[in-house]
Protein backbone atom coordinates (compact mmCIF):
# COMPACT_ATOMS: atom_id res chain seq x y z
CA UNK A 1 0.00 0.00 0.00
CA UNK A 2 1.37 3.34 -0.95
CA UNK A 3 1.10 6.21 1.50
CA UNK A 4 1.58 9.82 0.62
CA UNK A 5 2.14 11.94 3.68
CA UNK A 6 0.80 15.31 2.70
CA UNK A 7 1.75 17.46 5.62
CA UNK A 8 2.14 21.01 4.43
CA UNK A 9 2.86 22.06 8.01
CA UNK A 10 6.48 21.12 7.55
CA UNK A 11 6.10 18.25 10.01
CA UNK A 12 6.04 15.47 7.50
CA UNK A 13 9.01 14.14 9.53
CA UNK A 14 6.36 12.66 11.77
CA UNK A 15 5.14 10.37 9.05
CA UNK A 16 8.62 9.65 7.79
CA UNK A 17 9.77 8.47 11.17
CA UNK A 18 6.73 6.31 11.70
CA UNK A 19 6.27 4.95 8.19
CA UNK A 20 9.88 4.86 7.12
CA UNK A 21 9.52 2.39 4.27
CA UNK A 22 10.22 2.49 0.56
CA UNK A 23 6.48 2.21 -0.06
CA UNK A 24 5.86 5.70 1.30
CA UNK A 25 6.18 8.92 -0.67
CA UNK A 26 6.04 12.35 0.88
CA UNK A 27 5.10 15.85 -0.04
CA UNK A 28 5.46 18.59 2.52
CA UNK A 29 7.92 20.95 4.14
CA UNK A 30 5.63 23.81 3.07
CA UNK A 31 5.85 22.51 -0.50
CA UNK A 32 2.61 21.10 -1.86
CA UNK A 33 3.59 21.52 -5.50
CA UNK A 34 4.51 17.84 -5.78
CA UNK A 35 1.62 15.45 -5.24
CA UNK A 36 2.61 11.80 -5.84
CA UNK A 37 0.35 10.26 -8.48
CA UNK A 38 1.06 6.54 -8.15
CA UNK A 39 0.10 5.83 -4.56
CA UNK A 40 -3.11 4.05 -3.59
CA UNK A 41 -3.70 6.11 -0.48
CA UNK A 42 -3.03 9.69 0.61
CA UNK A 43 -2.69 10.82 4.22
CA UNK A 44 -3.17 14.45 5.22
CA UNK A 45 -2.05 15.28 8.73
CA UNK A 46 -1.76 18.90 9.79
CA UNK A 47 -1.56 19.60 13.51
CA UNK A 48 -1.39 22.89 15.35
CA UNK A 49 2.13 24.27 15.84
CA UNK A 50 3.37 25.66 19.13
CA UNK A 51 2.61 29.35 18.74
CA UNK A 52 1.44 32.04 21.19
CA UNK A 53 -0.10 34.58 18.84
CA UNK A 54 -3.71 33.37 18.75
CA UNK A 55 -4.80 35.49 15.75
CA UNK A 56 -1.81 34.30 13.72
CA UNK A 57 -2.49 30.70 14.71
CA UNK A 58 -6.16 30.92 13.71
CA UNK A 59 -5.18 32.44 10.36
CA UNK A 60 -2.74 29.59 9.78
CA UNK A 61 -5.45 27.00 10.48
CA UNK A 62 -7.77 28.71 7.97
CA UNK A 63 -4.93 28.78 5.45
CA UNK A 64 -4.43 25.05 5.84
CA UNK A 65 -8.07 24.45 5.06
CA UNK A 66 -7.41 26.02 1.66
CA UNK A 67 -4.13 24.10 1.26
CA UNK A 68 -5.87 20.83 2.01
CA UNK A 69 -8.56 21.60 -0.58
CA UNK A 70 -5.85 22.41 -3.14
CA UNK A 71 -4.00 19.17 -2.45
CA UNK A 72 -7.19 17.12 -2.67
CA UNK A 73 -8.03 18.70 -6.02
CA UNK A 74 -4.73 17.27 -7.38
CA UNK A 75 -5.29 13.73 -6.15
CA UNK A 76 -6.07 11.36 -9.03
CA UNK A 77 -9.75 10.52 -9.31
CA UNK A 78 -10.67 7.36 -7.49
CA UNK A 79 -7.73 7.39 -5.04
CA UNK A 80 -8.48 7.40 -1.33
CA UNK A 81 -7.65 10.59 0.58
CA UNK A 82 -7.59 10.27 4.36
CA UNK A 83 -7.48 13.36 6.57
CA UNK A 84 -6.94 13.54 10.34
CA UNK A 85 -9.04 15.91 12.38
CA UNK A 86 -7.34 18.81 14.09
CA UNK A 87 -6.74 18.53 17.84
CA UNK A 88 -5.17 21.19 20.08
CA UNK A 89 -3.01 18.91 22.21
CA UNK A 90 -0.95 21.75 23.69
CA UNK A 91 -3.13 24.87 24.09
CA UNK A 92 -1.10 28.09 24.18
CA UNK A 93 -3.82 30.63 25.14
CA UNK A 94 -3.53 32.81 28.27
CA UNK A 95 -7.26 33.32 28.83
CA UNK A 96 -10.07 30.78 28.91
CA UNK A 97 -12.37 33.27 27.18
CA UNK A 98 -10.22 33.42 24.04
CA UNK A 99 -12.04 31.16 21.59
CA UNK A 100 -10.46 32.29 18.33
CA UNK A 101 -8.29 29.20 17.88
CA UNK A 102 -11.06 26.85 19.02
CA UNK A 103 -13.39 28.39 16.44
CA UNK A 104 -10.75 27.92 13.73
CA UNK A 105 -10.39 24.26 14.75
CA UNK A 106 -14.16 23.84 14.43
CA UNK A 107 -14.05 25.39 10.95
CA UNK A 108 -11.19 23.11 9.92
CA UNK A 109 -12.85 19.94 11.12
CA UNK A 110 -16.25 20.96 9.77
CA UNK A 111 -14.68 21.39 6.34
CA UNK A 112 -13.24 17.86 6.59
CA UNK A 113 -16.66 16.43 7.43
CA UNK A 114 -18.30 18.40 4.61
CA UNK A 115 -15.77 17.14 2.07
CA UNK A 116 -16.24 13.58 3.29
CA UNK A 117 -19.98 14.00 2.79
CA UNK A 118 -19.62 15.13 -0.81
CA UNK A 119 -16.63 13.04 -2.00
CA UNK A 120 -16.70 9.24 -1.75
CA UNK A 121 -12.88 9.02 -1.75
CA UNK A 122 -12.45 11.52 1.11
CA UNK A 123 -12.28 9.86 4.54
CA UNK A 124 -11.86 11.41 7.97
CA UNK A 125 -10.05 9.91 10.96
CA UNK A 126 -10.80 11.41 14.35
CA UNK A 127 -7.35 12.12 15.79
CA UNK A 128 -8.84 12.82 19.23
CA UNK A 129 -9.61 9.09 19.53
CA UNK A 130 -5.85 8.57 19.83
CA UNK A 131 -4.87 11.70 21.74
CA UNK A 132 -7.58 11.16 24.38
CA UNK A 133 -5.63 8.14 25.63
CA UNK A 134 -2.74 10.28 26.87
CA UNK A 135 -1.94 13.34 28.91
CA UNK A 136 -0.42 16.29 27.06
CA UNK A 137 3.03 15.62 28.51
CA UNK A 138 2.83 12.02 27.24
CA UNK A 139 1.86 13.05 23.72
CA UNK A 140 4.64 15.52 23.01
CA UNK A 141 8.31 14.63 23.16
CA UNK A 142 9.81 18.07 23.65
CA UNK A 143 13.39 17.01 23.04
CA UNK A 144 12.52 15.53 19.68
CA UNK A 145 10.18 18.40 18.88
CA UNK A 146 12.97 20.96 19.20
CA UNK A 147 15.52 18.76 17.42
CA UNK A 148 13.44 17.46 14.52
CA UNK A 149 9.96 18.97 14.85
CA UNK A 150 8.62 15.48 15.47
CA UNK A 151 5.26 16.24 17.03
CA UNK A 152 4.43 12.95 18.75
CA UNK A 153 6.70 11.56 21.45
CA UNK A 154 9.04 8.83 20.29
CA UNK A 155 7.77 6.75 23.24
CA UNK A 156 4.35 6.33 21.63
CA UNK A 157 5.15 6.39 17.90
CA UNK A 158 4.77 2.63 17.59
CA UNK A 159 1.36 2.86 19.27
CA UNK A 160 0.42 5.66 16.92
CA UNK A 161 1.52 3.67 13.86
CA UNK A 162 -0.53 0.67 15.06
CA UNK A 163 -3.55 2.90 15.60
CA UNK A 164 -3.24 4.49 12.15
CA UNK A 165 -2.92 1.05 10.55
CA UNK A 166 -6.09 -0.11 12.33
CA UNK A 167 -7.95 2.96 11.03
CA UNK A 168 -6.77 2.29 7.48
CA UNK A 169 -7.99 -1.29 7.84
CA UNK A 170 -11.34 0.06 8.98
CA UNK A 171 -11.57 2.22 5.88
CA UNK A 172 -10.80 -0.88 3.83
CA UNK A 173 -13.96 -2.40 5.40
CA UNK A 174 -12.06 -5.28 6.93
CA UNK A 175 -13.52 -6.75 10.09
CA UNK A 176 -14.33 -10.09 11.66
CA UNK A 177 -17.71 -11.65 10.89
CA UNK A 178 -18.65 -13.79 13.87
CA UNK A 179 -18.47 -13.52 17.66
CA UNK A 180 -18.63 -16.88 19.46
CA UNK A 181 -19.74 -16.61 23.07
CA UNK A 182 -19.49 -18.79 26.13
CA UNK A 183 -22.43 -18.51 28.59
CA UNK A 184 -21.60 -19.11 32.28
CA UNK A 185 -19.66 -16.18 33.77
CA UNK A 186 -19.52 -14.64 30.30
CA UNK A 187 -23.07 -13.65 29.30
CA UNK A 188 -24.25 -13.89 32.87
CA UNK A 189 -22.63 -14.28 36.27
CA UNK A 190 -22.54 -17.69 37.89
CA UNK A 191 -22.96 -21.24 36.62
CA UNK A 192 -26.44 -22.07 35.35
CA UNK A 193 -26.19 -25.76 36.27
CA UNK A 194 -25.42 -24.83 39.89
CA UNK A 195 -27.30 -21.58 40.46
CA UNK A 196 -30.45 -22.27 38.44
CA UNK A 197 -32.43 -19.85 36.28
CA UNK A 198 -33.14 -17.43 39.10
CA UNK A 199 -29.70 -17.74 40.66
CA UNK A 200 -27.54 -16.56 37.75
CA UNK A 201 -26.51 -12.91 37.85
CA UNK A 202 -28.12 -10.81 35.13
CA UNK A 203 -29.78 -7.44 35.78
CA UNK A 204 -30.49 -6.08 39.23
CA UNK A 205 -27.52 -5.19 41.41
CA UNK A 206 -23.83 -5.58 40.62
CA UNK A 207 -22.46 -7.78 39.09
CA UNK A 208 -25.72 -8.62 37.29
CA UNK A 209 -25.99 -5.02 36.12
CA UNK A 210 -22.60 -5.30 34.35
CA UNK A 211 -23.62 -8.51 32.55
CA UNK A 212 -26.87 -6.84 31.52
CA UNK A 213 -24.85 -4.03 29.97
CA UNK A 214 -22.70 -6.58 28.15
CA UNK A 215 -25.73 -8.33 26.66
CA UNK A 216 -27.23 -4.99 25.59
CA UNK A 217 -23.94 -4.05 23.92
CA UNK A 218 -23.74 -7.39 22.12
CA UNK A 219 -27.33 -7.01 20.94
CA UNK A 220 -26.45 -3.63 19.44
CA UNK A 221 -23.38 -5.15 17.77
CA UNK A 222 -25.56 -7.86 16.23
CA UNK A 223 -27.82 -5.18 14.72
CA UNK A 224 -24.72 -3.81 12.95
CA UNK A 225 -24.23 -7.09 11.10
CA UNK A 226 -21.98 -9.13 13.40
CA UNK A 227 -23.02 -12.79 13.73
CA UNK A 228 -23.53 -13.98 17.30
CA UNK A 229 -23.04 -17.68 18.06
CA UNK A 230 -22.84 -19.78 21.20
CA UNK A 231 -20.25 -22.36 22.21
CA UNK A 232 -20.84 -23.50 25.77
CA UNK A 233 -20.44 -26.56 27.98
CA UNK A 234 -23.90 -26.80 29.44
CA UNK A 235 -27.16 -28.71 29.36
CA UNK A 236 -29.00 -27.44 26.30
CA UNK A 237 -32.43 -27.74 27.92
CA UNK A 238 -31.33 -25.64 30.91
CA UNK A 239 -30.02 -22.88 28.66
CA UNK A 240 -33.15 -22.78 26.50
CA UNK A 241 -35.27 -22.57 29.64
CA UNK A 242 -33.14 -19.70 31.00
CA UNK A 243 -33.45 -17.82 27.73
CA UNK A 244 -37.23 -18.20 27.82
CA UNK A 245 -37.95 -17.58 31.49
CA UNK A 246 -35.36 -15.19 32.95
CA UNK A 247 -36.97 -11.72 32.61
CA UNK A 248 -33.65 -9.85 32.56
CA UNK A 249 -32.23 -11.77 29.62
CA UNK A 250 -31.54 -9.47 26.64
CA UNK A 251 -30.05 -12.09 24.33
CA UNK A 252 -32.24 -15.10 23.71
CA UNK A 253 -32.15 -18.11 21.41
CA UNK A 254 -33.46 -16.12 18.43
CA UNK A 255 -30.51 -13.74 18.62
CA UNK A 256 -27.91 -16.43 17.90
CA UNK A 257 -27.34 -17.66 14.37
CA UNK A 258 -25.70 -20.96 15.33
CA UNK A 259 -25.51 -22.76 18.68
CA UNK A 260 -23.30 -25.48 20.13
CA UNK A 261 -24.31 -26.32 23.69
CA UNK A 262 -22.81 -29.68 24.65
CA UNK A 263 -19.87 -31.23 26.48
CA UNK A 264 -17.55 -31.59 23.48
CA UNK A 265 -14.27 -29.70 23.34
CA UNK A 266 -14.79 -26.14 22.20
CA UNK A 267 -12.24 -26.22 19.40
CA UNK A 268 -14.19 -28.98 17.65
CA UNK A 269 -17.44 -27.10 18.20
CA UNK A 270 -15.95 -23.95 16.67
CA UNK A 271 -14.87 -25.89 13.58
CA UNK A 272 -18.45 -27.16 13.24
CA UNK A 273 -19.78 -23.61 13.61
CA UNK A 274 -17.43 -22.46 10.87
CA UNK A 275 -18.75 -25.15 8.53
CA UNK A 276 -22.40 -24.47 9.40
CA UNK A 277 -22.01 -20.74 8.80
CA UNK A 278 -19.71 -21.30 5.79
CA UNK A 279 -17.19 -18.73 6.96
CA UNK A 280 -13.46 -19.04 7.59
CA UNK A 281 -12.04 -19.60 11.05
CA UNK A 282 -10.05 -16.39 10.61
CA UNK A 283 -13.38 -14.51 10.54
CA UNK A 284 -14.22 -15.63 14.09
CA UNK A 285 -13.62 -14.22 17.57
CA UNK A 286 -14.05 -16.48 20.60
CA UNK A 287 -15.04 -15.10 24.03
CA UNK A 288 -14.77 -17.24 27.16
CA UNK A 289 -14.09 -16.43 30.81
CA UNK A 290 -12.15 -19.68 31.29
CA UNK A 291 -8.43 -19.22 30.49
CA UNK A 292 -7.99 -22.98 29.93
CA UNK A 293 -10.70 -22.98 27.24
CA UNK A 294 -9.18 -19.92 25.62
CA UNK A 295 -5.75 -21.54 25.57
CA UNK A 296 -7.14 -24.72 23.99
CA UNK A 297 -8.63 -22.70 21.12
CA UNK A 298 -5.48 -20.59 20.75
CA UNK A 299 -3.30 -23.68 20.45
CA UNK A 300 -5.68 -25.75 18.31
CA UNK A 301 -7.13 -23.00 16.09
CA UNK A 302 -4.54 -20.20 15.87
CA UNK A 303 -6.51 -18.46 13.13
CA UNK A 304 -9.39 -17.76 15.56
CA UNK A 305 -9.00 -14.52 17.53
CA UNK A 306 -9.14 -15.16 21.28
CA UNK A 307 -8.95 -12.01 23.44
CA UNK A 308 -8.47 -12.20 27.19
CA UNK A 309 -11.69 -11.87 29.15
CA UNK A 310 -11.80 -9.41 32.09
CA UNK A 311 -11.41 -10.85 35.56
CA UNK A 312 -13.98 -8.47 37.03
CA UNK A 313 -17.48 -7.79 35.68
CA UNK A 314 -17.11 -4.01 36.08
CA UNK A 315 -14.45 -4.13 33.34
CA UNK A 316 -16.96 -5.40 30.74
CA UNK A 317 -17.74 -1.95 29.21
CA UNK A 318 -14.05 -1.30 28.56
CA UNK A 319 -13.61 -4.87 27.29
CA UNK A 320 -16.50 -4.51 24.87
CA UNK A 321 -15.21 -1.27 23.36
CA UNK A 322 -11.75 -2.79 22.93
CA UNK A 323 -13.40 -5.79 21.29
CA UNK A 324 -15.10 -3.49 18.79
CA UNK A 325 -11.91 -1.52 18.08
CA UNK A 326 -9.78 -4.62 17.60
CA UNK A 327 -12.12 -6.78 15.52
CA UNK A 328 -15.41 -5.23 14.44
CA UNK A 329 -14.91 -1.56 13.69
CA UNK A 330 -15.28 -0.33 10.11
CA UNK A 331 -15.44 3.15 8.62
CA UNK A 332 -19.06 2.76 7.58
CA UNK A 333 -21.76 0.09 7.70
CA UNK A 334 -23.95 -0.71 4.69
CA UNK A 335 -27.57 -1.77 4.67
CA UNK A 336 -26.40 -5.22 3.62
CA UNK A 337 -24.25 -5.47 6.75
CA UNK A 338 -27.26 -4.90 9.00
CA UNK A 339 -29.10 -7.83 7.40
CA UNK A 340 -26.26 -10.29 8.04
CA UNK A 341 -27.69 -11.93 11.15
CA UNK A 342 -30.97 -12.85 9.47
CA UNK A 343 -29.15 -13.91 6.30
CA UNK A 344 -26.81 -16.28 8.10
CA UNK A 345 -29.67 -17.61 10.22
CA UNK A 346 -31.55 -18.42 7.01
CA UNK A 347 -28.40 -20.06 5.63
CA UNK A 348 -28.24 -22.34 8.65
CA UNK A 349 -31.85 -23.33 7.96
CA UNK A 350 -30.86 -24.17 4.38
CA UNK A 351 -28.11 -26.44 5.68
CA UNK A 352 -30.61 -28.31 7.83
CA UNK A 353 -33.04 -28.49 4.92
CA UNK A 354 -30.33 -30.04 2.73
CA UNK A 355 -30.11 -33.02 5.08
CA UNK A 356 -33.73 -33.95 4.23
CA UNK A 357 -32.94 -34.64 0.56
CA UNK A 358 -31.07 -37.52 -0.99
CA UNK A 359 -30.94 -35.86 -4.41
CA UNK A 360 -29.08 -32.54 -4.61
CA UNK A 361 -31.13 -31.24 -7.54
CA UNK A 362 -34.35 -31.94 -5.66
CA UNK A 363 -32.94 -29.91 -2.77
CA UNK A 364 -32.06 -26.98 -5.08
CA UNK A 365 -35.49 -27.09 -6.68
CA UNK A 366 -37.12 -27.00 -3.23
CA UNK A 367 -35.25 -23.79 -2.34
CA UNK A 368 -37.07 -21.73 -5.01
CA UNK A 369 -33.90 -19.78 -5.81
CA UNK A 370 -34.38 -16.33 -7.36
CA UNK A 371 -31.42 -14.46 -8.89
CA UNK A 372 -31.85 -10.81 -9.83
CA UNK A 373 -29.12 -9.40 -12.07
CA UNK A 374 -28.34 -5.71 -11.54
CA UNK A 375 -25.99 -3.19 -13.06
CA UNK A 376 -23.93 -1.31 -10.52
CA UNK A 377 -25.55 1.98 -9.51
CA UNK A 378 -25.48 4.51 -6.67
CA UNK A 379 -27.61 2.23 -4.50
CA UNK A 380 -25.39 -0.85 -4.60
CA UNK A 381 -21.92 0.53 -5.32
CA UNK A 382 -20.85 0.63 -1.66
CA UNK A 383 -21.81 -3.04 -1.25
CA UNK A 384 -19.84 -4.00 -4.36
CA UNK A 385 -16.75 -2.22 -3.04
CA UNK A 386 -17.19 -3.90 0.32
CA UNK A 387 -17.40 -7.35 -1.31
CA UNK A 388 -14.09 -6.82 -3.11
CA UNK A 389 -12.47 -6.02 0.25
CA UNK A 390 -13.96 -8.89 2.25
CA UNK A 391 -14.54 -11.80 -0.13
CA UNK A 392 -11.69 -14.33 -0.23
CA UNK A 393 -12.94 -17.87 -0.91
CA UNK A 394 -14.71 -17.22 -4.22
CA UNK A 395 -12.55 -14.39 -5.53
CA UNK A 396 -10.69 -15.22 -8.74
CA UNK A 397 -8.13 -12.39 -8.58
CA UNK A 398 -8.55 -10.89 -5.08
CA UNK A 399 -8.40 -7.41 -6.58
CA UNK A 400 -9.56 -4.92 -3.94
CA UNK A 401 -11.51 -1.80 -4.87
CA UNK A 402 -12.71 1.18 -2.88
CA UNK A 403 -16.05 2.77 -3.67
CA UNK A 404 -14.20 5.51 -5.52
CA UNK A 405 -12.29 2.86 -7.51
CA UNK A 406 -15.55 1.24 -8.63
CA UNK A 407 -16.88 4.59 -9.78
CA UNK A 408 -13.68 5.14 -11.75
CA UNK A 409 -14.03 1.71 -13.39
CA UNK A 410 -17.55 2.61 -14.47
CA UNK A 411 -16.25 5.89 -15.89
CA UNK A 412 -13.71 3.77 -17.83
CA UNK A 413 -16.63 1.88 -19.43
CA UNK A 414 -16.24 -1.34 -17.47
CA UNK A 415 -19.29 -3.57 -17.34
CA UNK A 416 -19.99 -4.42 -13.70
CA UNK A 417 -22.91 -6.69 -12.83
CA UNK A 418 -24.04 -7.87 -9.43
CA UNK A 419 -26.70 -10.29 -8.23
CA UNK A 420 -29.25 -10.28 -5.44
CA UNK A 421 -30.12 -13.83 -4.40
CA UNK A 422 -33.17 -14.96 -2.45
CA UNK A 423 -35.04 -18.20 -1.77
CA UNK A 424 -37.87 -19.46 0.39
CA UNK A 425 -35.79 -18.94 3.53
CA UNK A 426 -35.04 -15.28 2.92
CA UNK A 427 -33.13 -12.62 0.99
CA UNK A 428 -29.34 -12.96 0.93
CA UNK A 429 -28.94 -9.49 -0.52
CA UNK A 430 -26.23 -8.57 -3.02
CA UNK A 431 -23.85 -11.51 -2.92
CA UNK A 432 -22.02 -11.70 -6.26
CA UNK A 433 -20.34 -9.50 -8.84
CA UNK A 434 -18.44 -9.71 -12.11
CA UNK A 435 -16.07 -7.06 -13.53
CA UNK A 436 -15.56 -6.93 -17.31
CA UNK A 437 -13.21 -4.52 -19.13
CA UNK A 438 -13.51 -4.61 -22.93
CA UNK A 439 -13.29 -8.35 -23.70
CA UNK A 440 -11.61 -9.41 -20.47
CA UNK A 441 -13.11 -10.70 -17.23
CA UNK A 442 -11.17 -8.83 -14.57
CA UNK A 443 -12.75 -10.62 -11.62
CA UNK A 444 -15.66 -12.72 -10.40
CA UNK A 445 -16.54 -12.91 -6.74
CA UNK A 446 -19.33 -14.39 -4.63
CA UNK A 447 -20.14 -14.22 -0.95
CA UNK A 448 -19.62 -17.42 0.99
CA UNK A 449 -23.30 -17.22 2.02
CA UNK A 450 -24.47 -18.52 -1.35
CA UNK A 451 -21.73 -20.97 -2.24
CA UNK A 452 -22.48 -24.64 -2.78
CA UNK A 453 -25.71 -24.24 -4.73
CA UNK A 454 -24.40 -23.72 -8.27
CA UNK A 455 -25.51 -20.07 -8.26
CA UNK A 456 -22.12 -18.86 -9.44
CA UNK A 457 -22.33 -20.91 -12.65
CA UNK A 458 -25.90 -19.87 -13.40
CA UNK A 459 -24.98 -16.23 -12.78
CA UNK A 460 -21.97 -16.20 -15.09
CA UNK A 461 -23.69 -18.15 -17.86
CA UNK A 462 -26.54 -15.65 -17.80
CA UNK A 463 -24.05 -12.76 -18.07
CA UNK A 464 -22.38 -14.54 -21.00
CA UNK A 465 -25.74 -14.78 -22.73
CA UNK A 466 -26.22 -11.02 -22.39
CA UNK A 467 -22.73 -10.38 -23.75
CA UNK A 468 -23.34 -12.64 -26.74
CA UNK A 469 -26.55 -10.73 -27.46
CA UNK A 470 -24.44 -7.53 -27.42
CA UNK A 471 -22.08 -9.00 -30.01
CA UNK A 472 -19.28 -10.23 -27.73
CA UNK A 473 -18.00 -13.61 -28.93
CA UNK A 474 -14.68 -14.08 -27.09
CA UNK A 475 -13.49 -13.33 -23.56
CA UNK A 476 -10.17 -13.49 -21.79
CA UNK A 477 -9.85 -14.20 -18.08
CA UNK A 478 -7.28 -14.98 -15.41
CA UNK A 479 -7.07 -16.77 -12.10
CA UNK A 480 -4.63 -15.50 -9.45
CA UNK A 481 -4.17 -18.12 -6.72
CA UNK A 482 -4.17 -17.25 -3.02
CA UNK A 483 -4.19 -19.34 0.12
CA UNK A 484 -7.96 -18.94 0.41
CA UNK A 485 -9.33 -19.26 -3.15
CA UNK A 486 -8.01 -22.71 -4.03
CA UNK A 487 -11.52 -24.17 -4.16
CA UNK A 488 -12.26 -22.14 -7.31
CA UNK A 489 -8.94 -22.72 -9.06
CA UNK A 490 -10.72 -24.70 -11.81
CA UNK A 491 -13.79 -22.47 -12.17
CA UNK A 492 -12.92 -21.27 -15.67
CA UNK A 493 -11.94 -24.80 -16.67
CA UNK A 494 -15.38 -26.05 -15.65
CA UNK A 495 -17.02 -23.32 -17.73
CA UNK A 496 -15.12 -24.49 -20.81
CA UNK A 497 -12.33 -21.89 -21.00
CA UNK A 498 -8.93 -22.90 -22.40
CA UNK A 499 -5.67 -22.19 -20.59
CA UNK A 500 -3.50 -19.99 -22.83
CA UNK A 501 -0.47 -19.71 -20.53
CA UNK A 502 0.67 -19.91 -16.92
CA UNK A 503 3.04 -17.25 -15.55
CA UNK A 504 4.24 -17.32 -11.93
CA UNK A 505 1.21 -19.34 -10.91
CA UNK A 506 -1.29 -17.07 -12.65
CA UNK A 507 -3.46 -18.90 -15.19
CA UNK A 508 -4.56 -16.98 -18.29
CA UNK A 509 -7.67 -18.19 -20.12
CA UNK A 510 -9.62 -17.57 -23.31
CA UNK A 511 -12.96 -18.80 -24.59
CA UNK A 512 -15.36 -18.23 -27.44
CA UNK A 513 -18.36 -17.75 -25.18
CA UNK A 514 -20.79 -18.08 -28.07
CA UNK A 515 -19.61 -21.68 -28.42
CA UNK A 516 -19.90 -22.60 -24.71
CA UNK A 517 -22.72 -24.54 -23.12
CA UNK A 518 -24.79 -21.70 -21.62
CA UNK A 519 -27.76 -23.78 -20.54
CA UNK A 520 -29.08 -23.00 -17.05
CA UNK A 521 -31.19 -25.45 -14.98
CA UNK A 522 -34.81 -24.38 -14.63
CA UNK A 523 -34.73 -24.40 -10.82
CA UNK A 524 -32.94 -21.05 -10.99
CA UNK A 525 -35.28 -18.13 -11.68
CA UNK A 526 -33.15 -15.34 -13.17
CA UNK A 527 -34.43 -11.84 -13.92
CA UNK A 528 -32.80 -8.54 -14.87
CA UNK A 529 -33.56 -5.45 -12.82
CA UNK A 530 -34.70 -2.67 -15.10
Amino acid sequence: MGLAGLDGSGRTELLENIFGTDEVEYSGYEDISYIPQNTSLYLWMYQIPIRWNQKQLADEIDAYIRKMQLVFSQVPQGKEFVAFTLVDIFPTRFTDANFIVREAIVRYNTQLYNMAGTNVNFKVIDFSEFTSRYRSEELIGWKFYFISQMYISSKITSEFATWVDSKIQNIALKRKKCLILDLDNTLWGGVLGEEGINGIQIGGDYPGKAFLYFQEALSALSKEGIILSVCSKNNEEDVFEAWEQNPFMVLRKKDFVAIRINWNDKASNIVELSKELNIGLDSMVFIDDNPAERELVKQTLPMVAVPDFPKQAYMLPQFFMQLVRDYFEVYEITGEDKKKTEQYKANAERTRERAKFLNFEDFLRSLEIKIELQKVDSFNISRIAQMTQKTNQFNLTTQRYSEADVRQLLDNQWKIYCIRVSDKFGDNGITGAVFIADNSIENILLSCRILGKGIETAFIKFVFKLLVEDGVSALEAKFIPTLKNRQVADFYDRLGFSVMRVEEGVKYYMANIDKLDLSIPDYYSITVKQ
